[in-house]
């Protein structure tokens, strides 16, 4: 949470420059505050570890959520029970009419597929306009963070012909941009792809600001439209087993996969894998919702479009100052 600081006090300065978080006293004495409604898109096949994995890095925070699950109409997979989606889940239909603070994208097992041919492209293409008028901020994941740059940027994805497979160090860029605050000037992030968003197509949008990115597995965090929406390009939500469960899983099927790099101690698939990003994979989710969503969300979810997303602009303006 915030250090409320007088606006006036002259460590306020040094503070800010280092990237601490404060809320200055007029702004404190004019929030109110509420539970923030937050949508998770869940496009993974077995939604339950990807329920758990989300779960988990977004309660490292004081703030109070209620969590929507939401799952496409259109497309109705076959990994996870039927009955679990009817109980815990919501189709876009069902929630469209609503307002949403947040709204998280996940990634999904289609990557080499071009994006039109997804079976709910349309449908994923719906949420995400939808996104832009009735969401504070949206965060996209992995191949969710590959299609909004496409719908959003035409940003076009290409094959790597090598699958990014492991845990990768990964060097911070603009470290003023409050997303990024807390974070080591080299910080560690799972990725597990076989395509990537085409880098040089990011740099030269001038709409889109890189924060973080590996000499190895490439561009990591994108930013846009002062954090109204943010793409992550791996996996900083998952579990220290996760890689270990799709390494095996791909020698079971007879894939040639290489062991997952910096991953295994001495690159032994018999020892416990290492856990080297839960820290940052913490402190992403809570700059995302601190910043991005309670931070500038309006209190009231009423009112029309234009009225709602005006008094988030207002409250975005100085937090790009500081």
């Amino acid at each position: 949470m915030p250090i409320k600081v007088p606006s006036n006090l002259p460590a306020k300065q040094v503070i800010l420059d280092e990237n601490i978080f404060t809320m200055d006293e007029i702004r404190s004495s004019t929030q109110q505050f509420r539970a923030l409604e937050i949508a998770i898109l869940n496009l993974m096949p077995v939604k339950e570890d990807t329920e758990v994995d989300l779960m988990r890095s977004m309660s490292n925070t004081p703030l109070q959520l209620n969590l929507t699950f939401v799952t496409t109409g259109t497309y109705q997979g076959t990994h996870t029970k039927v009955e679990h989606l009817d109980k815990f889940y919501e189709t876009f239909d069902s929630i469209k009419h609503r307002r949403f603070d947040g709204l998280l994208i996940t990634g999904a097992p289609v990557e080499m597929m071009e994006f039109e041919d997804v079976a709910y492209w349309d449908e994923l293409t719906q949420i995400m306009e939808w996104s832009k008028t009735h969401v504070t901020s949206t965060l996209h994941i992995c191949w969710g963070a590959q299609a909004g740059l496409y719908y959003h940027y035409g940003i076009h994805k290409r094959e790597l012909g090598y699958k990014v497979f492991g845990v990768f160090p990964h060097t911070v860029h603009h470290r003023r941009t409050p997303f990024i605050r807390g974070f080591d000037d080299i910080f560690y992030a799972p990725h597990s792809r076989y395509t990537e968003s085409d880098p040089d197509e990011i740099r030269s949008n001038p709409e889109l600001t890189v924060l973080a990115e590996s000499e190895e597995a490439g561009v990591f965090i994108v930013i846009a439209k002062k954090g109204r929406q943010v793409f992550v390009m791996g996996h900083p939500e998952y579990d220290r087993l996760t890689l270990d469960r799709e390494y095996r899983r791909d020698i079971g099927k007879g894939i040639d996969i290489a062991l997952p790099k910096n991953y295994y101690p001495d690159d032994d698939p018999t020892k416990k894998p290492r856990l080297l990003w839960r820290g940052h994979a913490n402190t992403l989710y809570s700059n995302w919702l601190n910043y991005y969503v309670y931070q500038v969300t309006p209190y009231q979810m009423d009112g029309s479009d234009e009225e709602w997303l005006s008094v988030a602009e207002a409250f975005r303006k100085p937090q790009e100052e500081e």
